[in-house]
Parts: C-alpha cells; structure tokens; sequence
C-alpha cells in the first residue's frame, strides 16, 4: 500500500465511520478502487477505526469526563434497594446507570468477538456481501425514520420514561444491532441508531449513546493487535499505518461534529438512498 492510498483509505474511513453508510463497506470499496490487496491484513483497518474512535473521545471529551468522574464519586453512595414490585434494584446515580447501560451494550459484540472472529474475517474482501448488507442498511434506515417521525409513537414503546432516556433492554437490543454490524457493508452507526429508535429511543439520546458505546470494543481490538505482534506480521509499512490513522483522525473529527447534527434534525432516509445507489453500483459493475 503506497502511502498516498492510507491516507484516501483513511479519509474514507474518518468521513464514513459516523454517517450510517457503513465504514468497512467503503473501505472495501476503495480498496477494490485503489487495486489495494488487504484481505489478509486487517491491521490497517483496525488502526483507522481505532482512530476514528480516538475522534470520538475528542468530540465528546466532557461527556466522557462527566461520566467516569460521577462514576468513581458515586460509588460510595452505590445501594441495593426494593423496586415498587417488591424485587431488588441497584441504587446509583446517573453517571453510573448510563455506563452499566453501555456495559450491557457490549455483551453482544462481546461474543462475536470471542467466538465468531474467524468468520467475520472472512467475510472482509467480498465486495458482494458489501453490496447485500448496504441493501440492509438502507432498509433499517428508511424504517427507523418513518418509527421517529414527530408525533408518532414508537412501535414498541409508547412513551421513553426511562432514566437517561434508554432502559437495559434498549441498550441490549442496540448492541445486538451493533454485533451484526461487524458484516462489512452493514452501518454500524446506522445499524445501532435504527435499533433505538425503532425501540423507543430519541434521536438524541441514541445520537450520543451510538457512538460511545464502540469505544470500548474498537480500543480493545487495536490493544489486541498491538500486544499480539501484528505490526510485525503486517503487510502494510509503518509509514502508511501512520498516515492512515491521522488522516482517519482529523476527518473524523469532522464527520463526528456533522453526524451528531444530523441524527437529531435530518432524514435517515436520504442516507438509505445513497446505500441503496452505491449498492446498485456494486451489482452493476463489479
């Protein structure tokens, strides 16, 4: 890989990562572009996602703070108590509930990660599943944003009462959607964001939610990559990885800003549009 190619990879990655167009489908789609053979080296594609998730910290760097500080100074106060049913709940403030929450978010990938590693991999490289999974994304787009349009109540909630605006159950059921989105072509963005408002969870609340619960499993892969050897075993040089992973960074930073936005005002389903167009493209020309 040439290192003016990192660096259009990692654009690529950085302005995709966090528009629901999914990330690793255009990755795999501008390697087939650039004639770039990666299949059997996903070290460069770790290292881009890895800093696209450092964008993210940056982005939301006080709601980051916010949360750990209240997490270590409420531990004191942390209580078992009786819910209104008579059963036992654990008594904490909201920084706390909303990392357990993103904990049970992450149980899912969790298994992929553990027991399904091997197939996913293998499935990076096939332009044609790429193609297919746009065809999926664009559809959870297109039904996610008719389930929030203003007015309409949630087809499985009919109002979001709970605390820091997304429950246990809605977390789980957006890090199921997060574990299939490992499918390169299927939007992870677009995949966790569908699922929670298809469950009931606000734009807004899913706009924040969406992109801190990755930051533990993306981090944790690259830290796996790293202590594992892979640099040493990597086709890729030091000189791209390295450029790859700023590029990757700073248009991030930009898209993060961008997708945040739009999330809470614009359409989903002009993003299922061009999933669908970029996928007819596939079918057609390669």
């Amino acid at each position: 890989m040439e290192w003016f190619e990192a660096v259009l990879l990692g654009l690529i990655q950085g302005l995709t990562e966090f528009l629901p167009v999914s990330s690793s489908g255009h990755l795999e789609i501008g390697k087939v572009l650039l004639g770039v053979e990666t299949t059997d080296d996903l070290l460069f594609t770790t290292m881009v996602h890895a800093a696209t998730v450092l964008s993210t910290i940056v982005v939301f760097r006080n709601q980051i703070w916010d949360l750990l500080s209240g997490f270590f100074t409420g531990l004191k106060d942390w209580r078992i108590v009786k819910d209104e049913k008579g059963g036992r709940m654990l008594q904490c403030n909201d920084q706390t509930d909303y990392l357990l929450k993103i904990c049970v978010s992450m149980l899912p990938i969790l298994v992929v990660g553990l027991f399904l590693k091997d197939y996913v991999e293998g499935l990076f490289g096939s332009i044609t599943v790429v193609g297919f999974a746009l065809v999926i994304t664009a559809v959870l787009l297109f039904f996610s944003d008719m389930a929030s349009k203003p007015g309409r109540k949630s087809v499985v909630v009919p109002e979001n009462k709970y605390r820091n605006g997304i429950s246990y159950w809605q977390a789980f059921a957006v890090g199921l959607g997060q574990s299939f989105a490992v499918i390169p072509g299927l939007s992870r963005s677009g995949t966790t964001i569908s699922t929670g408002l298809i469950c009931g969870v606000r734009r807004e609340v899913m706009a924040q939610f969406s992109f801190l619960m990755v930051l533990v499993p993306i981090l944790g892969e690259t830290f796996l990559e790293v202590v594992g050897g892979e640099f040493g075993a990597s086709s890729v040089g030091a000189l791209s990885l390295v450029l790859g992973f700023v590029s990757a960074f700073l248009s991030g930073l930009f898209a993060c800003n961008v997708m945040v936005a739009l999330v809470k005002k614009a359409k989903l389903s002009w993003f299922a549009l061009y999933c669908l167009i970029a996928a007819a493209c596939i079918f057609i020309f390669a």
